[in-house]
């Protein structure tokens, strides 16, 4: 009876640790299966994220695009900033050569104005001065235009002026010539080279007049 009853008892643990082991591959496998779901939904959202970021990238460049709209609404901003500053310069300058200056910018710019307004017509475009490259140049504007309205004048205001305007001329030039190379409006290109021709010109006049303040 005793070795009878030993027999029952390993076979009794022998099935027991058969079903523990079965258990335990059981909850393995389970745990396995719920980590491959974890992972795949993980690279779902990875995938969507990346997909959201590129199409966020893809928005934020177009926005920054040399569009129609965005080049005529920076050569308005820019226009527009000249003629105030030439204004000031013509009557406040005290240097022969700055006063001179600042009246040629108020016509030139005017004329320029005129132009891209006739250009803007012909092509159908309308000026877009809100989008970043055209507010952060009207932006600069006006805080020179304020700054030089409140400086006292004399030969620290002339030099000031013109210092500014080689500044903001090179800027200008630079992002004309960008605008230029964007664009696929021949018509709008044949414009933009007038133009640039034209900031060429004044930006070498006024680093003339630079030389000549030191």
């Amino acid at each position: 009876m005793i070795g009878h009853a030993h027999r029952l008892t390993t076979i009794s643990m022998a099935l027991l640790c058969a079903a523990t082991l079965g258990a335990c591959s059981k909850s393995e496998r389970t745990a396995d299966t719920a980590a491959a779901r974890v992972d795949s939904a993980a690279g779902r959202m990875d995938s969507t994220a990346m997909a959201k970021s590129d199409s966020g990238m893809n928005m934020a460049h177009n926005a920054g695009a040399w569009t129609n709209d965005h080049i005529f609404g920076f050569a308005h901003n820019a226009n527009e900033g000249e003629i105030a500053l030439g204004k000031l310069a013509s009557t406040k300058a005290t240097n022969p050569k700055v006063k001179e200056f600042g009246a040629e910018m108020v016509k030139d710019h005017q004329a320029m104005m005129k132009e891209t307004h006739a250009l803007m017509t012909k092509v159908n475009a309308t000026a877009d001065s809100t989008w970043d490259d055209a507010k952060d140049l009207a932006s600069g504007a006006a805080d020179k235009l304020k700054d030089l309205t409140e400086k006292a004048k004399g030969a620290d205001w002339d030099k000031n002026y013109i210092d500014s305007q080689v500044e903001a001329h090179e800027k200008v030039l630079g992002k004309l010539q960008d605008a230029a190379k964007a664009t696929t409006d021949t018509t709008v290109a044949a414009g933009l080279a007038k133009a640039t021709a034209k900031v060429q010109e004044h930006l070498t006049k006024a680093q003339s007049i630079q030389a000549g303040l030191k």
